[in-house]
């Protein structure tokens, strides 16, 4: 059976990033973060963490947060996915002027 892919950014999705970015130390878990990758995990979807932070770090901490036996890989390679899920990014809809306009107004989240 063919699953389609999730791949999912760590900071600013999983937890709680707001900015502040330090390579020894992932913040902490999200509320609703098991559950989001549970219900995903249940309807056979692959999940892969998409994350620049160092891999086996990355790995303690999903471990450390009972998150890991849900998640397939981690990786820093943009790789065939169904969705992206990222706290910053955008939706191309197809128009430049617009996809400009949300640039140029862009926030993140927690901001």
């Amino acid at each position: 059976m063919y699953k389609k892919t999730l791949l999912i950014d760590l900071d600013g999705v999983l937890n709680q990033y707001v900015g502040s970015f330090d390579a020894k130390l992932i913040p902490a878990v999200k509320d609703g973060a098991k559950e989001f990758l549970e219900n995903f995990y249940q309807q056979d979807y692959d999940i892969k963490i998409f994350t620049t932070r160092n891999k086996l770090l990355t790995a303690k901490w999903l471990i450390e947060n009972d998150l890991d036996q849900f998640v397939l890989d981690i990786t820093n390679v943009k790789e065939p996915a169904y969705l992206t899920i990222d706290d910053r990014c955008l939706c191309f809809n197809g128009n430049f002027k617009k996809t400009t306009e949300q640039i140029n107004n862009f926030k993140a989240h927690w901001k």
